[in-house]
């Protein structure tokens, strides 16, 4: 982490300019409310670009990007459509915005995100220091409506600060994050071919091939819409098990043992929860002392844990997914 010193009002003059970077497949249904969050923020139009990269999608998001694009620019807002789809990869579509940019710090988030209205501002601001490559923004959870979603907003899922006190080494969430551009001129872009684990990479690699350091911007804040569904949650868990095999074969390393899959620890949860948990939570559910939050935290965790294990179990790092693109 950076001993960057904490903002101050001479580094507000600090505007370089920006490439805002967004891979979406399939993303009809979040798109007006990220570009409506795009459009709305502090940051000086004339010195920001967002790119817009679908990734083969199936649904009206390329339609839905070019209008929306067409009425960015008679806002000034240039809003830009790009087109991934070669490799079904959200790391192949940020490459193919990366290298359409012209921005001197290139900015990330994904289409089921909301940055507030200072997001680039205050995620920007720390390059003013030349000694920082990465900065990273807070995560926080858009407010749920499902029982999954309150799960998943109370387990703090795609916390910043979990990955930023990461064993092996702090990385940032590709869901809220700038990196310079001269750190991927000098490592090269994300692994084309990774399907998940890629942010973590690229954050280790920038970190153990050069000097830049990587900074955590607080008030730099993207909300996160959670999975709504039990089966969203499980997918989303496989997806990141497979990852963590993935980063464990590229850096010979051994990340999250207690990911393993283990059966006589699962069956252990649940019947401590029978045993311990389920009648006592229901009677204080009768006494309106209780939710359905706390009855059920318990198998959903058994079922995120085994769904994350499974990833792990099933994940095969192909040798092309060892490719690094450049510049």
């Amino acid at each position: 982490m950076s001993n960057f010193l904490e903002i101050n009002s001479k580094l507000s003059d600090f505007l370089p300019e920006i490439s805002v970077i967004i891979p979406i497949h399939n993303g009809q249904k979040d798109l007006l409310d990220l570009i409506g969050c795009l459009c709305n923020q502090s940051y000086p139009v004339d010195r920001v670009e967002y790119l817009l990269v679908d990734n083969a999608s199936n649904d009206n998001t390329v339609t839905i990007i070019q209008q929306e694009a067409l009425k960015a620019k008679d806002r000034n807002i240039n809003i830009r459509y790009l087109s991934e789809n070669r490799i079904q990869s959200s790391y192949a579509a940020r490459n193919t915005g990366v290298l359409e940019s012209n921005g001197e710090i290139l900015a990330f988030t994904d289409v089921d995100c909301r940055p507030q209205s200072d997001w680039l501002h205050n995620l920007i601001q720390p390059f003013a220091d030349p000694i920082i490559g990465i900065v990273g923004g807070a995560i926080k959870a858009l407010p749920g409506k499902t029982l999954f979603e309150k799960y998943a907003e109370h387990q703090k899922i795609l916390s910043q600060e979990a990955h930023l006190s990461h064993q092996f080494l702090p990385y940032a969430a590709t869901a809220n994050i700038a990196i310079r551009r001269q750190t991927l001129e000098k490592i090269g872009l994300f692994r084309p071919y990774l399907t998940t684990g890629g942010d973590a990479d690229i954050c280790w690699r920038i970190q153990k091939q050069s000097s830049w350091q990587l900074y955590y911007a607080l008030k730099a804040i993207v909300q996160h819409r959670h999975r709504a569904s039990l089966k969203g949650l499980l997918m989303q868990h496989h997806r990141y098990g497979r990852g963590i095999q993935y980063l464990n074969e590229l850096y010979d390393i051994e990340i999250s043992p207690e990911t393993q899959w283990n059966t006589i620890k699962y069956l252990r949860s649940w019947k401590h929860w029978l045993i311990n948990e389920l009648l006592p939570i229901t009677a204080k559910m009768m006494l309106g002392k209780a939710s359905f939050l706390d009855l059920l935290s318990t198998p959903i965790t058994v079922l995120v844990q085994q769904s994350l294990a499974i990833g792990r179990l099933e994940a095969k790092l192909l040798e092309e997914t060892r490719q690094i693109q450049k510049i």
